[in-house]
């Protein structure tokens, strides 16, 4: 059984856990270029941003719905990214996870790989009583439309895998700010609401527990030891 180190980054910027990342991941790839035999450390991070909107390589800018002097006046700043996927926020209050990790060494495939992100999702949330799934078309996991409101959704996924070792991830809305979503094409869809933990359940979810049910999901999903 594979062994994933997790480190949560707490509040930090987006550009600096990017660099993180990188990091990370270029020593992995060495380490795999190399053909090092001992053990490579891989990781699972947890981060929170400041307001952040980062848009996908393949993304399409005009679903970024302000200027940047708005975005300024309300603290938050835009960048480009070389995920997968479309625009995105990410802000306090929403759980970021960023798995650093060899697909290979785990004997997983990229549909495989997002799959189980989404089933991570999807058991964490069912354990405070909120009913997710897929849709077909789009990643990410997403709350079907009822009472509360339309098709919605909870978490968004956009990696970037390089020679079968990931980067990027998801972005779980816990007590997230859902007002700074409407400043966009949420990953570019314009019929379709971003919803979070707390709207769903109407009351506070704490955000340590949710980190700790993501971990433990995690190591069940993927059949890893996660190691803080």
């Amino acid at each position: 059984m594979e062994t994933i180190q997790f480190i949560d980054l707490g509040l930090m910027d987006y550009m600096q856990a990017w660099e993180y990342q990188r990091s990370i991941h270029k020593n992995l790839l060495q380490a795999k270029s190399d053909g090092v035999n001992q053990p490579v450390i891989q990781h699972l991070l947890f981060v929170e941003h400041p307001h952040v909107y980062t848009l996908g390589k393949s993304g399409d800018s005009g679903n970024m719905l302000v200027s940047s002097a708005y975005l300024e006046s309300i603290g938050a700043v835009f960048y480009r990214t070389d995920r997968g996927g479309d625009i995105t926020y990410h802000g306090p209050g929403q759980v970021v996870g960023y798995p650093v990790i060899d697909l290979e060494r785990l004997g997983m495939g990229v549909r495989q790989y997002i799959h189980a992100l989404e089933e991570v999702i999807i058991l964490t949330v069912g354990s405070y009583g909120i009913t997710a799934g897929r849709i077909q078309g789009a990643t990410g996991v997403w709350l079907q439309k009822d009472n509360r409101g339309p098709l919605r959704k909870i978490c968004a996924i956009g990696v970037r895998i390089s020679r079968g070792i990931t980067m990027h991830g998801f972005a779980l809305n816990v007590s997230t700010d859902l007002s700074y979503f409407s400043h966009i094409n949420p990953c570019g869809f314009t019929d379709r609401g971003v919803t979070s933990m707390e709207h769903e359940n109407g009351k506070v979810v704490d955000i340590q527990s949710v980190k700790e049910k993501l971990l433990e999901h995690f190591g069940c999903v993927f059949n890893v030891r996660v190691r803080g």
